[in-house]
């Protein structure tokens, strides 16, 4: 039976650390604040809000909600963004993508002008810059660092370790793997084209998944001695007897007596994301107040 690498207690762990430097910061009179972004009315984007804003508040930091509406013109949301940079009592932004389906092919062009300190989840080319380079400003996306954040806790080292990734996107398979290559760790990247995904995964000693597909590795894909981080939502209409609920890329059920240690979906990696989001705002809120 595997252990399961639940996030509650990393993100516990996270927040005892950020509520005291919130202290720290509040003691030179400065209020952290996060500035929250978004564009039109998502549902999933709304209830991302409203987490955020609620843990925020429990660590004593200030949040600015931005609202702006689906069909808003791209030069407003530039304009938005140039004004977070101006405002001194700001000192990060998390701004909620996929934005909407008329300015998705300007995201790039819109998110660039923000300054990289305030970037908290690793929007722009210099935030990029800093995961590849170890160099630079910026912050690594939220859930990535969640990854490695809850890998710490839990005492699981990288150094040596032969880790396969599955996904390749900016915001997740990337970026995690710099992270984890950082560590000293192996690493192999895989996707949607990767032949014989199995064969690859079998030989690994960690399994990071974030491919977004519903039962994607199942027993022959694993192995006993395994770490399986599992980072996918996925809606999975058989679970809960028929009722529907979210599961992972990993078929828990068959993976659970064979692995080492996997997280659980949900109540894994999700939830440290949004510990990780204002660890950085903290950060951030030091550096720019200096």
């Amino acid at each position: 039976m595997a252990k399961l690498l639940t996030g509650k207690e990393v993100a516990s762990a996270l927040s005892d650390r950020i509520a005291e430097r919130v202290g720290v910061l509040k003691k030179k009179n400065i209020l952290p604040c996060l500035a929250i972004l978004r564009c039109g009315e998502n549902k999933s984007d709304i209830s991302y809000e409203k987490a955020i804003i609620k843990k925020a508040e429990l660590l004593g930091i200030s949040t600015k909600p931005i609202f702006l509406p689906e069909a808003v013109k791209k030069d407003k949301l530039i304009e938005a963004i140039e004004e977070i940079n101006r405002d001194t009592g700001v000192h990060g932004l998390i701004m909620f993508r996929p934005l909407p389906k008329g300015l998705r092919e300007y995201e790039h062009l819109i998110t660039q002008g923000l300054n990289p300190l305030k970037d908290m989840d690793g929007m722009i080319d210099a935030s990029a810059a800093m995961v590849y380079t170890g160099r630079g400003a910026g912050f690594p996306p939220c859930t990535a660092e969640a990854c490695i954040e809850l890998l710490d806790y839990y005492g699981i080292g990288l150094e040596g370790k032969n880790v396969v990734v599955i996904g390749r996107s900016l915001v997740i398979g990337k970026p995690v793997a710099m992270l984890m290559m950082a560590r000293n760790a192996t690493v192999t990247i895989c996707h949607s084209k990767t032949r014989n995904l199995n064969e690859i995964t079998a030989r690994a000693d960690l399994i990071v998944s974030t491919a977004g597909v519903l039962a994607l590795l199942k027993k022959e894909a694993l192995r006993p001695g395994q770490v399986v981080i599992d980072v996918s939502v996925n809606w999975d209409p058989e679970k809960n007897g028929g009722k529907g609920g979210m599961a992972g890329d990993v078929l828990f059920e068959e993976a659970e007596p064979i692995v080492e240690a996997i997280t659980p979906v949900p109540g894994g990696v999700g939830s440290v994301t949004t510990a990780v989001l204002l660890s950085h705002l903290v950060k951030s809120c030091s550096e720019i107040s200096e």
